[in-house]
């Protein structure tokens, strides 16, 4: 691991020597992934939404074993077993939870009380507020540029409205994957920058070998964003599949939704009643329709197929817009060192033009 060359609020906060977040992906950020961007100076963030409880446990003691650094796992707010999932972190001593939704202001002082810092993704300037009024530590702000669920607003437009509104560490997150990013990313304001689809095409990740060749060969225009997975605008690789579903009524599509459903149950360990108690949680977090949360069973489903079983043809293929620049699979820990060079180098350039 590099010497530490640029400190923010965010490396103090949380305790790691380099500005970089390994984003919570699921099926992809697991104990080997995360481990390694830990030991390479950076955050890594255990993905837990698709792990059971019991999953989520080994998968940190797997992490805990491999690294004494720093990292933080990744939580559904809305999930029915959120208090439970964070009673874990607390007892492991976990150093950061983030959510991919607000988590409600108890929860917030629960961890904050054993000293883990609380990181909400957030989309908007007005929740940023929301959740920093709250307790949060810091917040992550992914925009139109990212991969997975993403909203309309690119991360140049997205990120100044944030630092406006808050006083709390600011990560950056979409369209990032080099140090020319993390040097912008800086200049605007932020405290970091998050990482996903970089950190998916490394060698550490386990996503299957011809998955990364097929991510390396896709260009600038070939993701899409589509609510015809899972209800919610979502960015994904151009895959056969997708097309096609971009192309199906949504009367063809409930055959196999429903089918995707009931494989989704019995791989989550979760009973009936565990998915209706979260789809209720989901549908008032969320404001989703009864249709959409009947899509969003989809998801983790066609994720693993594509991402873990490497099946293109039945799964899809979450991906940032930065697929068509990336052109190779470094391990985590070179990737971090060329990208904070890279960033101090250009920093220290951009300063000698100040008068």
């Amino acid at each position: 691991m590099i010497e530490q060359q640029i400190r923010t609020p965010f490396t103090d906060l949380v305790g790691v020597p380099h500005p970089i977040v390994q984003t919570g992906m699921g099926w992809v950020s697991g104990p080997r992934l995360v481990a390694g961007t830990a030991d390479a100076g950076g955050l890594g963030i255990l993905a837990s939404a698709t792990m059971t409880f019991e999953e989520l446990e080994k998968a940190i003691v797997e992490v805990k074993g491999r690294t004494d650094k720093p990292f933080g796992v990744n939580l559904r707010a809305d999930a029915g077993d959120a208090a439970a999932r964070c009673q874990l972190l607390i007892e492991y001593g976990v150093k950061v939870a983030s959510f991919a939704l607000a988590p409600k202001p108890e929860l917030i002082s629960r961890l904050k009380e054993h000293g883990i810092v609380v990181m909400p993704s957030i989309g908007a300037a007005k929740h940023a507020k929301k959740v920093a009024a709250w307790g949060a530590d810091a917040v992550m702000v992914q925009g139109g540029e990212g991969g997975g669920h993403t909203g309309p607003i690119p991360t140049t437009l997205l990120l100044p409205t944030v630092l406006d509104a808050v006083d709390i560490p600011v990560i950056a997150a979409g369209g990032f994957y080099d140090g020319r990013g993390l040097a912008a990313a800086l200049s605007y304001g932020a405290a970091g920058v998050g990482m996903g689809t970089r950190f998916l095409l490394t060698k550490d990740s386990a996503v299957p070998d011809a998955v990364k060749q097929l991510y390396l060969e896709r260009g600038l225009t070939d993701t899409v964003v589509t609510a015809k997975v899972d209800g919610m605008p979502h960015r994904m690789l151009r895959t056969e599949l997708v097309e096609s579903l971009e192309e199906t009524s949504t009367v063809r599509r409930l055959g196999p939704t429903a089918r995707r459903t009931l494989e989704f149950k019995k791989t989550s360990g979760m009973s009936w009643s565990q998915l209706l108690k979260d789809g209720r949680a989901m549908k008032k977090a969320q404001g989703r329709t009864l249709g959409q949360m009947a899509l969003a069973a989809n998801t983790p489903t066609m994720l693993r197929a594509g991402l873990v079983e490497g099946d293109t043809s039945a799964g899809v293929l979450a991906s940032g817009q930065v697929v068509g620049v990336i052109e190779d699979l470094p391990t985590c820990e070179e990737l971090i060192e060329r990208v904070v060079t890279s960033a101090a180098d250009e920093l220290r350039r951009a300063a000698s033009y100040v008068l």
